[in-house]
């Protein structure tokens, strides 16, 4: 463990941190040279914060500049270890305290520091998601439309929404192929059947853990692992839940197609549907298999080869 944890509570306009060591606190304005100054200072410390809907941003590219730690927590699980820990009060700087200890008991490790170039390939595609969301209200609602005015304004709408999509998965793909490290990650994910660009640029984007880590751990950050709910001699049913919802969501799409296009995969999917799992959980089983899949395939070097 580092001589120090510091907790940051973040805001639009500041930041308010806890040192552990000392017990002092303050606020900063999250301006570049504040925030620039606080990450030298911070050097051999472990800074914990939450991710902040884009918020934590500016703070983690300057603790990655200055070649400092930080650890991004999930702002749930630092909710219910308030919680936990008998703090029902929530204000900036009792949070900023809360994250710091939150480090200690947990023993937090660093988070990765993710690449440029993959960061803007995680901004495409939240971007993307955001068109897609979109298209996907307004055709909903031409649906409702009776008035032939908003009929054709939504239209229209619609024929905007589309041309911005275009452009934005042509911008995804030309991220890709202007890095290697992106393109070659890219090419190994679609030579898995049910993975094509867009699934492929997903995960590349919002997965780069894949080979790194074993085949439970990556199956638990992507929101793949069943969680046990037994009391007693109750025995609740297995769920996923938790992890990368953006991850999930890519994986069981992949699931569902290799499922139609993988012999192996398409295999497995019957015997589940055949011992009687509903399509869905026996999707979800499928999803985590090729996960572990993708998993080995990264680990090793190795494109996917069919059984």
């Amino acid at each position: 463990m580092t001589h120090d944890i510091i907790g940051v509570d973040i805001a639009k306009d500041w930041i308010d941190i806890h040192h552990l060591s000392d017990g002092q606190s303050k606020r900063l304005a999250t301006t570049r040279s504040a925030l620039a100054r606080f990450a030298t200072e911070a050097r051999g410390a472990l800074v914990v914060f939450e991710a902040s809907g884009g918020y934590e941003r500016p703070l983690t590219e300057a603790l990655s500049t200055a070649g400092g730690a930080f650890a991004r927590v999930n702002p749930r699980q630092a909710r219910e270890f308030a919680r936990a820990t008998g703090r029902l009060a929530k204000t900036d700087r009792v949070d900023a305290a809360m994250l710091a200890e939150m480090g200690r008991a947990l023993r937090l490790k660093p988070s990765p520091v993710r690449a440029p170039e993959r960061v803007r390939l995680a901004d495409l595609m939240a971007r993307r998601d955001d068109l897609s969301d979109m298209l996907r209200r307004e055709a909903n609602r031409i649906k409702q439309a009776r008035d032939a005015w908003i009929k054709n304004d939504i239209k229209t709408m619609l024929r905007v929404l589309e041309r911005r999509l275009v452009r934005v998965e042509a911008e995804i793909s030309a991220q890709i192929e202007a890095h290697e490290v992106l393109a070659r990650a890219a090419a190994r994910l679609q030579s898995m059947p049910g993975i094509g660009p867009i699934l492929a640029a997903s995960l590349v984007a919002r997965l780069p853990e894949l080979g790194r880590l074993d085949r439970r751990a990556i199956a638990s950050l992507a929101g793949l692992a069943p969680h046990a709910c037994d009391s007693g001699v109750f025995r609740g049913k297995r769920r996923v839940w938790g992890g990368r919802a953006e991850v999930r969501r890519s994986l069981y799409l992949a699931g569902f197609i290799a499922s139609r296009y993988d012999p192996r995969l398409r295999a497995f999917r019957t015997r589940l549907e055949a011992a009687g799992k509903p399509a869905k959980v026996a999707i979800v089983a499928v999803a985590k298999k090729l996960l572990t899949i993708l998993n080995a395939m990264f680990r090793d070097g190795n494109n996917y080869r069919s059984a």
